[in-house]
């Protein structure tokens, strides 16, 4: 929908609609990437740097609390990550609304079950 500006000399003005999640989630996205991408780098330096190959090497890197704690900001921004990803997905090819909550609600519990899970395994360590 269009409406003329009351100045009259500029053109139409647009009537903004809808969620405005556009630079947010632009922001949320590079910033958790940055975030998933470090740990990444970190993680496979610290695997080659590792004394012992192998199971216990491995444990030996989450052994301490500095790890447990990045790995854990990883998995959170991760999540986020998969969910800005996901919602948008199903916003863009998802036409009936019905349908559409459904699979965000199934992908809302999917990643919050997947989460918990990988923390469970994480603090086992």
């Amino acid at each position: 929908m269009s409406t003329t500006n009351p100045s009259g000399n500029i053109g139409p003005k647009r009537l903004v609609v809808g969620a405005h999640y556009g630079l947010r989630d632009w922001l949320a996205q590079r910033i958790t990437a940055a975030v998933i991408g470090a740990y990444a780098v970190a993680l496979f330096v610290m695997a080659m740097l590792a004394a012992e190959p192998g199971y216990g090497g491995w444990a030996g890197i989450f052994a301490s609390t500095g790890m447990k704690v990045f790995t854990l900001l990883a998995l959170l921004a991760l999540t986020y990550h998969a969910w800005v990803g996901i919602r948008d997905i199903w916003m863009d090819y998802v036409k009936p609304v019905g349908i559409r909550l459904g699979l965000q609600i199934f992908t809302i519990l999917w990643l919050m079950g997947c989460g918990v899970w990988a923390i469970e395994i994480l603090w086992r360590v």
